[in-house]
């Protein structure tokens, strides 16, 4: 494996770990970066191409499992309680209401339709136009949401959410298998329309979006880990490290900034992301064989 070909697997690496868990699809961004432009598939082949994307994806869903480890420990009850005081007693005596069963409750709607129509899915709605579509309806759906947002008087944090809107949340996910659409875009706009702050959404989103996720992929990478060729490995663990890396940098950053800048800016950019694509796709029949 030559040099340049282990650059595209870094730049690859750090698109999808820029864009795992930011409301702008990465499946858009992996449409524009590897379809159109760098085209993993030429030099590892169809299917080798689909399962480095898969690893590059786990690479990013670490990340997410890895900024919110002291959550999945406290949800699963795993791990030592600090020392009682006046100040830990009291904590303890209000324990955090958010549990595993709205994590569980919230990702019913997606396993469900997951399980019965991912292999449709994949063969389907994988197009240039419909992922387009994905972006440019999603994007409206964020503006929506956020125009709404600034009616809620008293938005609420993840730990007073209950199981119906968890439950909600967990459709908006199901809803963005859509590609294009947005798993992040869709559940915080959901969330935020469920009177959680843009803060709040984001954090079960990605509580949520974990198990599920690995679950996914892991079913992915059973299916297709045999198209890894060993002379590609180089390329896999350095694609999977620039997504991990950067998704901790991406993640942290997008929770610090979010309750800020809303998602309106995000919608912005993806509605000129469309219009780009769109321009590459029908003006100079780029991407017209995927």
């Amino acid at each position: 494996m030559v040099l340049l070909e282990l650059i595209k697997g870094i730049i690859l690496g750090i698109v999808e770990g820029l864009t795992e868990f930011a409301p702008v699809s990465s499946t858009g961004h992996m449409i524009l970066v590897d379809d159109m432009w760098l085209k993993s598939s030429k030099f590892l082949g169809e299917q080798s191409a689909f399962t480095f994307k898969i690893v590059i994806q786990l690479g990013s869903v670490f990340a997410a499992a890895w900024v919110f480890r002291d959550r999945f420990l406290e949800i699963l009850h795993i791990g030592h309680h600090k020392p009682e005081t006046s100040a830990t007693g009291q904590l303890r005596s209000q324990p955090k209401r958010l549990n595993l069963m709205h994590v569980l409750v919230g990702m019913i709607p997606a396993g469900i339709l997951g399980f019965l129509f991912d292999d449709l899915i994949e063969k389907y709605l994988f197009s240039v136009p419909t992922v387009m579509i994905g972006l440019f309806l999603g994007s409206i759906y964020m503006i929506l949401a956020d125009k709404y947002s600034e009616k809620v008087q008293q938005p609420q944090t993840v730990d007073q959410i209950n199981y119906f809107q968890a439950f909600v949340i967990g459709i908006s996910q199901a809803i963005a298998m859509w590609p294009g659409f947005s798993r992040s875009g869709s559940t915080i706009s959901t969330g935020v329309l469920m009177k959680l702050n843009h803060k709040a959404a984001s954090n079960f989103t990605f509580i949520m979006s974990v198990p599920i996720m690995l679950a996914a992929s892991g079913l992915s990478l059973l299916k297709h880990y045999k198209y890894i060729h060993i002379a590609d490995i180089p390329f896999y663990v350095l694609g999977f490290l620039a997504a991990f890396i950067v998704g901790l940098i991406a993640i942290k950053t997008f929770l610090h900034l979010i309750n800020k800048v809303k998602l309106v800016p995000f919608a912005i950019y993806r509605i000129l992301l469309v219009v780009f694509i769109a321009i590459l796709y029908f003006g100079f029949g780029i991407g017209k064989g995927i």
